[in-house]
């Protein structure tokens, strides 16, 4: 495993997509750790933040194929997963892959699609593959689902049931940008013009190599003591009906790993795992009071449960 490659690797990502998105490091290199994962991104800010053109960047800078599916009410599973067509030329049926096999997908404001073609993600998201008319199909390698949904205009929309957010492995969130950032957004070039100048920065056989060796960063005894505490807490807590489940749990320890290795470590320490429990963790915990928000008590857990010391 060589760290010096997961860096490289992110720094070019981050370099391309922050020609589009400007002082949003951060979060483009969340992006690239759930995308070594081999998990998928929900991304929930208000509208105009830019996080469409984001995910259409990051698409861009990675290769391979992408699709855009804008959500709509009359959407249908067959519209994301296929359909079997009658050939009359031929006298056969014949499948019509959907815009799920793609390597990149773009779930827009997915929340205004009924429960029924939301869970039409479900399979796919979770076990890389699609059935259509009681037939399997693999999709693509690597595969990421890249959904957006506005925390307001809840007006003809259809909220994402906790199962089908837990497939999610991280959300994350944009924000407004600071005011000489924004000065500088406006005095540039638009950025659908910037985004048609971006070219892949990395391969497909680089990722699926990078996302190979993610899993040979060593996680000691302590470090993966600590995370269970962290896991344990968020079920004991009073302030929250629902913890974490284990898939969270699991991909609370593969965030950690790849963040290691982005920081140029063989070995996950505590404040990898701080590093990323709130990106991983906060949309798989549910407040037991309303108006309690259940991010807010992940915080307090956070600060609370106590770090074990290094031991290298």
């Amino acid at each position: 495993m060589n760290p010096e490659r997961f860096q490289d690797y992110t720094r070019r990502l981050v370099e391309s997509c922050g020609k589009i998105i400007i002082g949003k490091d951060e979060v483009i290199r969340q992006i690239v750790v759930c995308f070594l994962a081999g998990g998928h991104v929900l991304l929930e800010d208000l509208p105009g933040t830019g996080k469409t053109m984001l995910l259409r960047a990051f698409a861009r800078s990675i290769g391979g194929n992408f699709r855009r599916i804008q959500f709509t009410p009359d959407l249908l599973p067959s519209d994301l997963t296929g359909i079997n067509f009658y050939n009359q030329r031929e006298s056969r049926f014949e499948f019509r892959p959907g815009p799920l096999f793609s390597n990149v997908v773009l779930a827009d404001e997915i929340n205004r699609a009924t429960p029924r073609t939301q869970s039409a993600l479900l399979e796919c998201m979770e076990e890389r593959q699609i059935t259509v008319d009681g037939e399997s199909y693999p999709v693509k390698k690597p595969f990421l689902v890249m959904a957006t949904q506005n925390p307001i205009e809840f007006y003809g929309t259809f909220p994402l049931p906790e199962a089908q957010v837990d497939r999610f492995f991280m959300r994350l969130s944009l924000g407004y940008p600071e005011r000489r950032q924004e000065l500088e957004i406006f005095a540039r070039p638009a950025s659908t013009v910037l985004l048609e100048e971006l070219v892949p920065v990395v391969t497909m056989e680089e990722t699926e190599e990078l996302m190979a060796q993610a899993a040979e960063v060593a996680v000691s005894e302590e470090v993966a003591g600590y995370l269970m505490d962290l896991i344990a807490e968020t079920r004991a807590n009073q302030n929250l009906t629902a913890g974490v489940s284990t898939r969270g749990g699991l991909c609370l320890y593969r965030a950690a790993q790849i963040t290691a290795a982005m920081e140029g470590r063989s070995y996950v320490i505590p404040e990898d795992v701080r590093r990323e429990a709130l990106p991983v963790l906060s949309h798989r915990v549910i407040a037991a009071a309303a108006g309690t928000d259940g991010e807010d008590v992940l915080k307090k857990i956070i600060e609370s449960v106590p770090v074990p010391l290094e031991q290298i």
